[in-house]
């Protein structure tokens, strides 16, 4: 349990509140006081019962103003986050990305909104990410636009690798689990030597919430954990926990195909990020058998449902 940055809780709508970190970062702000309202284009199935669920989309500007007036704080995770989804869908990731970013920030403005939190990413930091990393770098910017023009007041979430329930299929963590927990193996493009600060979606929900403190109005931070593991070094952890021995295929990347960075994601950049990491963490060994117990709850979910329904 833990309290909220301050003693004057607020009314949150959370865009995109259905999904994997938001879903978790709405349950956060339930947790600490907050009246939540959760906006997105399906109900969540983690609705909790203090939590209120309008369905609409971020194109529809009449639905966003109708959800986010009278509001005090916007917390913005919708949008397509596939890096994959976003090179085979690059006019809708950036209609959704930028211009349904555009659509709550007028929204935001004309309900007088007194905080505008945005889910960003640590590809900001770079040209890798394809149209995910370049949807991305744009709201940031424009983002920060509005604020210089109509002193809407915001705070960027960079989040680093994320990883914990309620994953979706395309999660890093999340897909390799699923492979090696079916198959026995997995391949992977890359050398082993990629390395990643994990931080699990609890650990970066709570951290979410703390944003609300005025230290971090009109700044930009750099959400991640304190463990970091190479791709061999998770692979390894992954496959003892699952009582495995160990078979992964190394995968050289094409040259033209590869959008994740290998050692870090930082370039030089002109709106740098101040960090922020849990001082008290869920380990990332316990958080990946959570995982898999959850992957495997799901394949026994699949193996137990008739094909008639599954379709």
């Amino acid at each position: 349990m833990f309290s909220a940055p301050d003693c004057n809780f607020k009314k949150v709508v959370v865009a995109g509140g259905s999904g994997y970190l938001g879903s978790h970062v709405a349950d956060a702000l339930s947790i600490a006081g907050h009246e939540v309202i959760i906006f997105d284009l399906v109900s969540s199935p983690w609705l909790r019962e203090d939590q209120t669920m309008i369905v609409g989309s971020l194109l529809d500007k009449d639905s966003v103003f109708a959800a986010i007036n009278g509001a005090d704080v916007v917390y913005h995770f919708a949008g397509i986050a596939d890096i994959g989804e976003s090179k085979s869908r690059p006019r809708d990731t950036l209609e959704f990305n930028i211009m349904g970013t555009v659509n709550l920030l007028d929204a935001a403005v004309k309900a007088n909104v007194s905080r505008f939190v945005f889910a960003s990413t640590m590809y900001v930091y770079n040209d890798l990410g394809s149209f995910y990393g370049a949807s991305k770098q744009s709201a940031e910017v424009i983002i920060s636009t509005y604020s210089r023009e109509y002193d809407l007041q915001f705070t960027l979430l960079r989040y680093g690798s994320l990883y914990g329930p309620r994953a979706q299929k395309w999660n890093g963590v999340r897909k390799y689990v699923e492979k090696i927990i079916e198959s026995g193996v997995i391949e992977y493009s890359g050398s082993g030597s990629e390395r990643r600060e994990y931080i699990h979606v609890s650990d970066a929900a709570r951290l979410s919430v703390n944003i609300l403190a005025e230290e971090y109005v009109n700044v930009a931070i750099t959400v991640t954990g304190q463990q970091v593991l190479t791709s061999s070094e998770l692979m390894q952890m992954i496959f003892e926990i699952c009582n495995l021995p160990m078979n992964v295929k190394w995968i050289e990347p094409k040259s033209n195909s590869n959008d994740h960075y290998s050692i870090t994601p930082y370039k030089y950049n002109p709106v740098p990020a101040s960090k922020i990491m849990p001082k008290h963490y869920i380990d990332l060994g316990q958080g990946i058998q959570d995982v898999i117990e959850e992957v495997h709850t799901d394949l026994n979910k699949k193996k137990t449902t008739p094909n008639s329904i599954l379709n």
